[in-house]
């Protein structure tokens, strides 16, 4: 059993912002602390009104493009599913101090093959992730690829980053919506298995299927 408790993850109480199936037209920020450029928000799908807390499904989006997040965060709470959604966007980590800590089940790493500074502030977050989240919790996902051209980092570097922290990584161009919308139902579905709501298959079952049919590490090409 994976520990779900004391991770290095924060995030500001009462910061939730709900609707019945979409997320609201405007979303509000948290302010940056001092001396810090990380921001965060939460986003959350109204649960039922019989639902228990233990249903919940909290999962964390990093990354330094704010309108892919929000996009993705979108599609996810779009997909039908019996429990309370919540994804907490980030730009990266630590997010900002505040006394709670909500259990988060899922870590998604978007690193926009577009940018270095992407793919900075993702390597500068991943020392702040709590080695537990390793054993199944963590996935990067890298778009951009569909434009080579305007690719400013090799598609090798962050396989050689998924490589090291014996991750997957998954590959999706977020600025479509169709595979965006794939995309988020993937997501939502390992998180389900994050959480513990698949029985007979845990996070580091789902890690072993998943690195099992990953593309091997260049050096191993």
């Amino acid at each position: 059993m994976l520990a779900r408790s004391g991770p290095k993850l924060q995030t500001p109480a009462g910061i939730l912002f709900s609707g019945k199936d979409l997320l609201p037209a405007v979303l509000g920020l948290w302010p940056d602390p001092p001396g810090r450029g990380s921001r965060s928000w939460v986003l959350q799908r109204n649960c039922p009104a019989q639902s228990h807390p233990s249903t919940s499904l909290p999962g964390q989006l990093v990354g330094t493009e704010d309108a892919l997040l929000q996009q993705l965060a979108d599609s996810m709470l779009k997909e039908d599913c019996a429990s309370e959604l919540r994804v907490h966007l980030a730009k990266s980590l630590p997010l900002p101090s505040n006394v709670n800590r909500p259990r988060i089940d899922l870590i998604v790493f978007v690193i926009n093959l577009h940018s270095k500074y992407s793919l900075q502030h993702v390597q500068e977050s991943l020392r702040h992730v709590d080695a537990s989240f390793f054993l199944g919790r963590v996935c990067f996902l890298s778009t951009g690829a569909g434009q080579e051209h305007h690719c400013s980092i090799h598609r090798n570097t962050v396989l050689k980053l998924a490589h090291t922290y014996r991750s997957p990584l998954l590959f999706c161009d977020l600025e479509v919506e169709d595979f965006r919308a794939t995309m988020a139902q993937r997501l939502v579905r390992m998180l389900l298995v994050c959480a513990g709501h698949v029985p007979g298959v845990s996070a580091l079952s789902l890690l072993s299927l998943l690195r099992s049919s990953e593309t091997p590490p260049p050096e191993e090409l």
